[in-house]
């Protein structure tokens, strides 16, 4: 073992080599959370293994979740683990993990919650393989550059496949997975697992059902020969990310230690372009062992990662800073998570990335420009909390006192200011109007809302301006209804939501230039403001560009920005059905100002009044969002399933067969889709499910458009 760093406090029971802050992502039902419990038992969190199904989950906390078996929001738990072989054998490690939602409506959970983490481990079932939100998931580690360990979870199940699903990471996620160890049997007979590594087999004890005790034997003779082709194959994976085993490799050795494969491990997946994959049954508790000392051994510690990227005071678009794992270094943290507790008040989930964090201790948050004390810091294991002093970088913790912290920000030391990039998350694509049940509850039900939407980034609280009704929108139909449930039970507010409304947005075709001018005069100083734009489309899924190319000060530059937010706010009503207009481009290329009347409010006019201008004459048209939807039905009732799909507009994508269950995949507005549970249930008797995730936006068609307009102006003639 190498030296322990430099980078430890001397008060630290811990070094910050030992520490893992792990997630837990999949598909929804592929055993997070039952993968989770028996983490929490197999480390002495817990001594008794909690059941989602039987709702004593230690991780599915809220009342909803036990009720409805799934995870809705991510909870973070803190364990320890000692390996008794491998690189870091009899030490313990402190292992933070938080489990996560594998329903896309709670994706914000997973979003944030990858953000902070070191490591990660994708499950996957061994049925079905990869499966939509297991790509979505996916393309999040991508996207904050997590390394994975992937666990093929349900090897008990009927139908189990681990070759399928590897196969399925490698073709579907273009992953590297590699098995560290490889299955006895499946299904029924799935016994126990083959260490590629040490060249053992682990045999379960069937009269154990905990699963604490395995015999570790002999490969058996009819896994001979496939161990030796996966050993083989594995070495030659890691030949790619370590010049020492590709030396020998290539000079045709094969006598390589365990922990000289164990170390190539190590450095491939920190590359996070090797994913080594363990097969297992949560439920029957196997495997999960191998799952935590491959955590312990192959996913990084906080000083294993890079440096964290951070703007300066003076940063605008690129950071310039890092910032480094060191409890000796000026503090850093970061707040992912926010959670509405009706007893504590604001709670905060944070990640220290430098420093320590002390209670008491008085921390500078760039965004507010403004000091907050830490009243309370506690470790969190799911719904229950403990006190604590200090915690040190590398530390998950929460904060219990700071009212003004959001999600996003960052705490620094105001001589050491910096800006940590925040997590970024998906826009609501379903909104519905909300009403209190009585004059009484207005007020409550106003601040309720204003906790859930500081809670969750994709919740979000708008008023109609034409009716004056408040609208509250989300993910999904499943994430308003866990809003208006929690309303009911945490906030004791009675309401009642409207129909469904989808959020369409607005785009142009063409390019147009718009002018735009505010001028009042009325006696005393009036109000003068000339702004001239350029509107053009932007790429797909590019949002809003601009541009000033003012010259000569023909707009003075105090002007420019009331001009750029005028625009700004006309783009939140667009002029086909006043939806909010994405993915332009437009350029401020020309004005006037009057030395006396012209004022911010002004210029802020003209901007609006520009834009508009420009806009009806750019060839605006409506878009609408399409869910990517996957139906896995029993062949016979496969075609009435695709015609329904077809009815709802839907574009059929593929289609496989696995044993005598079809997977099909499509493109379906959103429009067409509420109700969908109960269609798809009646269709095939109960025995077809489906998943349903954002898409793509794409234009609406003109016999849609029609009711959506016409649906607009009704609303607006009631007001």
């Amino acid at each position: 073992m190498a030296a322990l760093s430099d980078k430890n406090s001397p008060n630290r029971e811990r070094p910050l080599e030992y520490t893992r802050n792990i997630g837990i992502s999949a598909h929804i039902d592929a055993g997070k959370t039952t993968c989770s419990e028996r983490i929490l038992f197999y480390s002495g969190l817990v001594h008794k293994i909690g059941e989602v199904h039987e709702g004593t989950a230690v991780t599915d906390w809220m009342e909803q979740e036990r009720e409805r078996g799934i995870t809705i929001t991510s909870s973070a738990v803190s364990c320890h683990w000692k390996n008794k072989v491998g690189l870091f054998a009899g030490i313990d490690h402190q292992i933070n993990l938080i489990d996560t939602p594998g329903h896309v409506d709670f994706t914000a959970e997973v979003e944030r919650s990858l953000r902070v983490l070191d490591g990660a481990i994708a499950a996957f079932c061994s049925v079905a393989g990869v499966q939509p939100q297991s790509e979505t998931v996916w393309r999040q580690m991508n996207k904050y550059s997590v390394p994975r360990l992937a666990f093929i979870n349900k090897m008990d199940r009927t139908g189990a496949d681990f070759y399928g699903a590897v196969n399925d990471i490698k073709e579907k996620l273009n992953g590297n997975p590699h098995p560290l160890y490889l299955p006895i049997g499946s299904e029924a007979n799935f016994k126990g697992l083959i260490d590629l590594i040490e060249m053992v087999a682990y045999v379960y004890d069937e009269n154990d059902p905990q699963g604490m005790k395995y015999d570790t034997v002999e490969i058996p003779a009819e896994y001979k020969e496939k161990a030796l082709e996966y050993r083989h194959a594995l070495i030659e994976a890691i030949a790619d990310f370590d010049d020492e085993i590709m030396e020998k490799f290539l000079d045709g050795q094969e006598d390589f230690s365990d922990d000289e494969i164990r170390r190539g491990v190590r450095k491939a997946t920190m590359t996070r372009r090797f994913v080594g994959v363990i097969p297992g049954s949560a439920l029957k508790n196997k495997g999960v062992q191998m799952l935590l000392n491959a955590v312990v051994d192959y996913l990084p510690s906080p000083i294993d990662v890079p440096p964290i990227k951070a703007y300066a005071e003076d940063d605008e678009d690129t950071p310039s800073l890092e910032i480094v794992a060191d409890d000796n270094a000026p503090t850093t943290a970061l707040a992912f998570k926010l959670w509405a507790d009706p007893f504590i008040g604001k709670l905060v989930f944070i990640r220290v990335y430098s420093g320590c964090v002390k209670k008491g201790m008085t921390f500078y948050n760039p965004r507010t420009r403004k000091t907050e004390r830490i009243s309370r810091l506690v470790m969190f294991q799911a719904d229950q909390r403990t006190d604590i002093e200090e915690a040190y970088s590398g530390s998950i913790c929460g904060l219990i006192g700071c009212k003004e912290l959001i999600t996003g920000d960052t705490m620094c030391e105001r001589e050491h200011e910096v800006r940590l990039e925040p997590p970024t998350f998906p826009d609501p694509v379903i909104a519905m109007s909300i009403e209190p049940n009585s004059k009484a509850d207005q007020e409550k039900l106003s601040i309720a809302l204003q906790r859930l939407s500081e809670e969750d980034p994709t919740f979000v609280v708008s008023s109609d301006a034409e009716t004056g009704q408040t609208l509250i929108a989300g993910m999904g139909e499943l994430h308003l209804d866990i809003i208006r449930d929690r309303l009911i039970r945490e906030f004791k507010v009675e309401a009642t939501v409207g129909k469904p409304q989808i959020a369409y947005r607005e785009t142009i075709l063409g390019s147009a230039d718009g002018v735009g001018k505010f001028v009042r005069q009325s006696g005393g100083r009036g109000q003068y403001g000339h702004a001239e734009i350029k509107l053009e489309p932007n790429e797909k899924g590019k949002g809003y560009e601009f541009f000033n190319e003012i010259v000569g000060g023909v707009i003075p530059k105090e002007y420019i920005k009331p001009t750029e937010e005028g625009i700004k706010e006309a783009m939140l009503n667009g002029v086909i059905a006043g939806y909010p207009v994405v993915d332009v481009k437009v350029h401020l290329v020309f004005g006037s100002f009057h030395e006396v009347d012209s004022s911010e409010m002004a210029f802020k006019m003209a901007g609006i009044f520009a834009f508009k201008d420009a806009m009806k004459n750019a060839n605006p048209i409506l878009l609408e969002p399409i869910m990517k939807v996957e139906v896995t039905t029993p062949e016979e009732y496969q075609g009435d399933v695709m015609g329904d799909l077809n009815r709802r507009r839907g574009q059929i994508q593929g289609m496989e067969t696995k044993g005598n269950l079809c997977n099909i995949k499509a493109f379906v507005p959103l429009e067409t889709m509420f109700g969908y549970a109960t269609d798809v249930r009646s269709l095939s008797s109960g025995r077809a499910s489906y998943s349903m995730e954002p898409s793509h936006f794409e234009q609406v068609p003109a016999n849609v458009l029609k009711q959506v307009v016409e649906g607009s102006t009704r609303k607006v003639a009631r007001s």
